[in-house]
């Protein structure tokens, strides 16, 4: 997101005083995501740790099971995911609000406010291109100004040593120009009529309409959401009622996750989730994707991948606690190992 901000700046799309605050808007855009990341994996890491550790065999000497790391995990997951939930709900739509306004005024800004002094800037209309070779403090005066129109296929081109921005009673802006001259090539051909001026006005931009900012439902609080539940609206708030879901199920389902073998490595583990939370988030966006498109109701498109992850979770946690028993099949798939290496290794 730096790099494709700055170059919106360099390329003339955004304000280049507007970058720190556009990334800090996208920051909170991307921070759900990165908490559930971080909270899937830390409680991974710490579960994988205590196997490695052999803590894990002492937990269960001790007599306690898998299942009694719910609790001190769901007291870590808890804060994670209401911030997380309210960063869906809340801060990023705000966010993305506050990201469509900055751009959008920066759009609706006069042509001249928008040149950068020694670079050519085209016009909001694309018919005119302006150049500057310095600017005021106020950013009112602008000197040595190079003006070009094309109009309905003929081309005017405007030359002075000095230009001010003014405002008419009615709100439009217009560039004053002092001491210049006027190209115009009339006729399509080679011919040009030569205009000597001591004032020239051009119109720069007319009353704009106020920045009303993003009105998609990426933008739009929750309330609005659920005001109007288009199909828009009920993807994006598919979206936002899955990501603390997402966060909650996630941390579940590292604890029965997080089983290494101590004498093995743990990158094979770690790689395995991160594969699964890329499944499980892409997931949730072809989902928000069905409902979109109207493929799927709202009604019955938010829980079955929640549903699954749950199922899963509950298998793993079944599969994890059951394994010291005799009719567990690794405990059976031990039991036929030694009993065949046994039987091999008896003397005939």
């Amino acid at each position: 997101m730096l790099i494709k901000i700055l170059g919106q700046a360099a390329g003339g799309k955004v304000s280049s005083q507007d970058v720190i605050a556009l990334i800090g808007f996208a920051a909170l855009k991307y921070l759900p995501i990165i908490l559930i990341l971080t909270g899937f994996i830390s409680v991974l890491v710490a579960v994988t740790r205590s196997y490695q550790d052999s803590e894990m065999v002492v937990w269960f000497a001790s007599g306690l099971s898998l299942s009694r790391w719910i609790r001190p995990v769901l007291l870590f997951a808890l804060p994670i995911v209401a911030v997380i939930a309210l960063l869906s709900f809340v801060v990023t739509p705000w966010s993305n609000q506050q990201s469509a306004e900055f751009r959008e005024r920066y759009e609706k800004r006069e042509d001249i406010a928008r040149i950068s002094p020694g670079k050519f800037q085209e016009s909001s209309s694309s018919d005119r291109v302006f150049f500057v070779e310095g600017t005021t403090g106020d950013a009112t005066k602008v000197r040595n100004v190079f003006v070009n129109t094309v109009r309905d296929g003929k081309d005017s081109l405007v030359v002075a040593r000095e230009g001010t921005v003014t405002v008419d009673e009615r709100g439009d802006k217009f560039l004053i120009l002092d001491q210049g001259r006027r190209y115009d090539n009339v006729t399509g051909g080679d011919d040009l009529r030569l205009t000597e001026f001591q004032r020239y006005g051009v119109l720069v931009a007319q009353q704009s309409p106020s920045v009303v900012g993003d009105l998609s439902a990426r933008a739009l609080p929750t309330p609005a959401l659920l005001a109007d539940m288009n199909r828009y609206n009920r993807a994006e708030l598919l979206w936002r009622l899955s990501l603390p879901i997402m966060g909650l199920l996630l941390m579940l389902l590292a604890i029965p996750l997080g089983f290494v073998n101590p004498r093995g490595g743990r990158s094979a583990n770690l790689l395995v989730a991160l594969l699964m939370f890329i499944i499980y988030s892409n997931m949730v966006s072809v989902f928000q994707t069905a409902v979109q498109k109207q493929r799927l109701s709202f009604e019955a498109g938010w829980w079955p991948l929640h549903l699954a992850v749950l199922l899963l979770t509950v298998g793993l946690f079944a599969w994890r606690l059951g394994v010291n028993s005799p009719w567990h099949p690794a405990a059976m798939w031990g039991a036929f190992k030694r009993a065949f290496i046994f039987r091999k290794a008896a003397p005939q």
